[in-house]
């Protein structure tokens, strides 16, 4: 069974919901990202060797919601520490240049950078 992580992952504060692409029904939330995966959170358990059609939607500037479509295989499923609640880790199988400009704007989002220097 796959123990080890070896892509360093970004932890996200704050939850964007993920959907099923096919039903566009809500199924949880991103916990984490990493260029070949995620992590996700859900209130109910996820079929672990399966396949999934996933739907992030982000939020743009404009007010609109830019839609990214993931194809992500479940690897892993277990209950999380808080009651009814599930985090599951996929693999992604194909993921489109969106994804990993969501991954670069997170990174920069809730990282600390330093101010630029005053001239």
């Amino acid at each position: 069974m796959f123990t080890d992580r070896r892509i360093q992952r970004h932890q996200l504060p704050y939850f964007l919901r993920v959907f099923n692409r096919v039903t566009d029904k809500p199924i949880g939330f991103l916990g984490n990202v990493s260029e070949d995966g995620l992590m996700l959170i859900s209130p109910l358990p996820v079929m672990i060797g399966v396949e999934f059609n996933l739907r992030l939607k982000v939020p743009c500037n404009a007010g609109g919601q830019q839609l990214i479509d993931l194809v992500a295989y479940c690897l892993w499923c277990h209950e999380d520490a808080t009651p009814h609640h599930f985090d599951a880790g996929f693999s992604l199988q194909r993921a489109p240049p969106e994804y990993g400009q969501l991954i670069r704007a997170l990174k920069q989002y809730f990282s600390f950078q330093p101010l630029p220097a005053s001239a």
